[in-house]
């Protein structure tokens, strides 16, 4: 693959994502909330910086643009419809639109429901996911701007990517996420599986990402509400889709 993504810890528990294409030598950064994390890294790695994409304006995603761009004139690449709170954006992009970089491209996909302008960029060729805020490993945001029914659509999409897929999220809410999982579909022997797993590589301080669109749809109870177990705990059998992650969303909020 022509890509080799590097995971920058940042501020209590945010990824950021340097992108860096080996055939032409360009580089990218996934939401810089720290641009002084950033350039740490770039400084090391004696890179140079390109481009920066938002997935969506929190400022833990978009605090240090204007000091990357200050540094090395990089575009800023975010949602046309959201381009007011992004600072420094230059290129608009909405659903379905290209990126190119070097020999890759990422396609952008609109994704609401944490905020009602939030996208993820997936890097088909590279099967690499950058999705912000949107689907978190064994999770997913909080609904800030968004329904829930967007929010689900927003997930059914991303669902849909191949299941090889790697998944590249935010935050580093993996272990919190499945003991809330556990909750609510105790006897899922992947669940169980990932969770020993996920356990191991916390204490050893190393991160629980990427993961992939095949194991979060095997565990991750947000993208799993036709679960029969999910459904009977929940008293859910006879509803929609949507209206059963509703409840898992609001019962995590309560977790």
């Amino acid at each position: 693959m022509a890509l080799q993504i590097e995971l920058l810890p940042a501020f209590k528990d945010n990824y950021i994502f340097l992108i860096h294409d080996q055939s032409s030598e360009k580089t990218a950064v996934v939401d810089p909330g720290d641009a002084y994390v950033v350039m740490k890294a770039l400084k090391a790695k004696n890179w140079s910086l390109d481009v920066i994409l938002v997935t969506h304006h929190h400022l833990d995603h978009i605090g240090g643009n204007l000091k990357l761009i200050e540094e090395f004139g990089c575009q800023v690449i975010g949602f046309e419809a959201d381009s007011t709170r992004i600072p420094g954006i230059t290129h608009l992009v909405s659903e379905g639109q290209t990126i190119s970089f070097g020999k890759s491209k990422a396609y952008t996909l609109e994704v609401p429901g944490h905020t009602r302008g939030h996208i993820a960029y997936w890097f088909k060729k590279d099967l690499a996911l950058f999705c912000g805020d949107t689907l978190f490993a064994m999770g997913c945001g909080r609904l800030f701007e968004g329904s829930a029914k967007q929010m689900w659509t927003s997930l059914e999409k991303l669902s849909q990517l191949p299941p090889n897929t790697r998944v590249y999220c935010a935050h580093e809410y993996t272990q919190a996420n499945g003991q809330f999982a556990l909750k609510i579909e105790a006897e899922n022997k992947d669940l169980q599986k990932r969770m020993e797993n996920v356990t191991q590589l916390r204490r050893a301080n190393k991160p629980s990402l990427p993961s992939t669109i095949d194991l979060e749809l095997k565990t991750n109870p947000f993208l799993r509400t036709t679960s029969p177990e999910i459904r009977k705990n929940l008293n859910l059998n006879e509803s929609k889709n949507w209206q059963v992650f509703a409840e898992i969303r609001r019962l995590k909020d309560q977790f």
